[in-house]
């Protein structure tokens, strides 16, 4: 039994992905992505009127397809500040790797194009609001640090957690991915826990 092909949308959405990642950077033009999806231009517009509006659909899309959400529930349903932290550590952390060919090529083009920055930054934002959320819990508890305010916790942890933070040490460095886990956890609880 075969299964029904993906609708427009998915098409797009994974013709835009694998673009992307192919790419390494290169700019992604709606044409190509049409082309791959084997759609019109129009098409794809119809279902996405901007190309920053498909580039941020393309980062949700990878997060539904590697359960992101799912990968959050231990962050959000932590017991206190300090499992807060290390739950979204844990979970960022995680998915770095698999998240890194999308990454790389929006990165790559952020600085010449404004839709894969907005896409790029939009995305960046979220994750940001999971580091302030740790940072807030440990507050809340009465476990953050006196040395940086909430505001600036926030700052450093989401710092600490950047991709090129994650690219330099496992690939450049050779970290394996549970030691670099593990030395940013470790790190988070020496900079914002207050034991």
């Amino acid at each position: 039994m075969s299964s029904d092909p993906p609708d427009t949308r998915t098409r797009i959405l994974k013709a835009t992905l694998d673009l992307l990642e192919a790419g390494q950077g290169k700019g992604v033009r709606m044409t190509d992505i049409a082309r791959s999806a084997g759609i019109s231009r129009q098409a794809v517009y119809l279902h996405f009127s901007t190309r920053a509006e498909l580039l941020i659909a393309t980062t949700h899309y990878v997060d539904a397809l590697k359960g992101s959400e799912a990968r959050l529930v231990a962050s959000r349903t932590a017991r206190n500040g300090i499992e807060r932290l290390e739950a979204f550590i844990a979970a960022w952390g995680g998915y770095l790797p698999e998240i890194y060919g999308i990454a790389r090529a929006l990165l790559a083009m952020r600085d010449t194009d404004e839709a894969a920055k907005d896409a790029w930054d939009k995305r960046m934002q979220d994750m940001r609001e999971g580091c302030e959320a740790a940072i807030n819990a440990l507050a809340a508890d009465g476990k953050l640090s006196p040395a940086q305010t909430p505001q600036e916790a926030t700052d450093i942890l989401w710092t600490m957690l950047s991709v090129r933070n994650w690219e330099q040490l496992t690939i450049a460095c050779g970290w394996s991915q549970a030691r670099y886990v593990e030395a940013i956890t470790a790190m988070a609880r020496r900079v914002f826990v207050v034991e």
